[in-house]
């Protein structure tokens, strides 16, 4: 069946309408005429290039299309750009929200200082790679242009470190981080090493100069404390904590918030993590940093305590999903900023929406559920001053926003 790209949809795929109703074909783009034995399925790559669009472009990447990381490396930067931009704009009009989306602020790439590996045994070898999309198969990878090339340099340790604590009976999840201090690499989903691997683990990593390894919350070693600089603030990640992908991107987002919060005499930083927003708030305003997470809430406590000249941060933990803040408990608040999950913050912002805090910042990596979020907030009184979109997910369908706004 031939069949002509009519737009691409939410995930990248090329959307085009086949006899049983809509195609899609990954790797295609708008405008370009394909073959495929597909008809009727809802996705798919079974298809022959007839036509090629003249935004084509050569993929960055060996491993693209096999990879599931990557999703638009055929896409011309205009295109890309214009679809990472259109993800918020079609997620605000479904809610009936009209606002201008500011261009899309970009990352380069080997920009990413944060990447979740994974490990699989194939045969009598371990493959280190991500998974191939839609599946649980491990693509292995040589290289990896999203990646930092700190991590780059490191897989050829980051495999052998894998083949020796790898578990048969399941992958080995390796989150690696760039740090102010080297790489700090935290494993998870495997067994309790013994001993006799424990010894060889530790070896490996110093052989390598990690500045830590460590399996679940238990640090393996240490030669360095593995610290991020939020803005001239050093914290210490706890193990697999929390981190925004690409330090541009976090900065860029942090200069929104920071602008439209600063006049503020006090803040509340709702799932603030280890501190990526409150610390930096904390040079001008008071800040109150609630967050689930107890090593997240210790870190940036330690932070802030040794760095000097900062306004006055206290913190909470706190499950803002089960037990958001009421309205009547943020009357000491002139400025809130939330950052949830891909979930959202649904009851948080049902709380502000009732409540009189002055002015909002959301932050989300989700644009369905942020505008679902935002909806409530205009119901509740508040005006939209600016969206922007952000992108921290080089090439592929995932696209990062902040959104300011401010009652009456």
């Amino acid at each position: 069946m031939r069949v002509t790209i009519e737009s691409l949809g939410a995930k990248g795929d090329g959307i085009a309408l086949g006899e049983g109703g809509p195609l899609y074909l990954p790797f295609t783009l708008p405008g370009e005429v394909v073959e495929t034995g597909a008809e009727g399925t809802p996705a798919g790559n079974d298809f022959t290039l007839l036509e090629a669009s003249p935004e084509r472009r050569d993929p960055a990447c060996p491993h693209f299309g096999d990879c599931g990381g990557c999703d638009l490396q055929h896409a011309s930067d205009e295109v890309y750009r214009d679809f990472k931009r259109g993800l918020v704009i079609h997620a605000l009009q479904r809610e009936g929200i009209e606002a201008e989306v500011g261009p899309l602020v970009t990352c380069r790439p080997r920009s990413r200082r944060r990447v979740t590996l994974t490990a699989a045994k194939a045969g009598n070898r371990v493959v280190l790679g991500y998974n191939a999309a839609r599946t649980n198969r491990v693509v292995g990878i040589e290289t990896c242009p999203i990646a930092h090339p700190a991590i780059e340099k490191a897989l050829p340790f980051l495999r052998r470190l894998s083949s020796l604590l790898i578990d048969r009976k399941r992958p080995l999840k390796l989150a690696v981080t760039v740090t102010t201090a080297g790489l700090d690499v935290a494993l998870s989903d495997t067994a309790p090493l013994s001993e006799k691997l424990r010894q060889p683990a530790v070896a490996m990593a110093l052989e390598a100069g990690i500045a830590r390894l460590s399996l679940g919350s238990e640090i393996l070693v240490k030669t360095r404390p593995p610290s991020i600089d939020f803005s001239g603030i050093a914290v210490e990640l706890p193990p697999g904590a929390f981190l925004q992908a690409v330090e541009s991107t976090e900065n860029a987002m942090a200069d929104l918030v920071l602008a439209h919060l600063s006049g503020a005499k006090r803040v509340a930083d709702l799932f603030s993590g280890c501190g990526t927003f409150s610390l930096r708030l904390a040079r001008h305003v008071a800040v109150h940093a609630v967050e689930s997470d107890a090593a997240a809430l210790a870190a940036q406590d330690r932070a802030h305590r040794a760095a000097p000249g900062l306004k006055p941060l206290s913190i909470e933990r706190r499950d803002l999903f089960r037990r958001p803040i009421p309205a009547k408990e943020m009357k000491g608040f002139d400025g809130v900023l939330f950052d949830p999950p891909r979930a959202g913050a649904e009851g948080v912002s049902r709380e502000l929406a009732a409540s009189a805090v002055k002015r909002v910042a959301a932050v989300s990596c989700n644009p369905v559920t942020l505008a679902r979020d935002l909806k409530i907030l205009l119901d509740g009184g508040y005006r939209l001053v600016s969206v922007a979109p952000l992108d921290q997910f080089l090439w592929s369908h995932h696209v990062e926003a902040v959104a300011l706004l401010e009652r009456g």
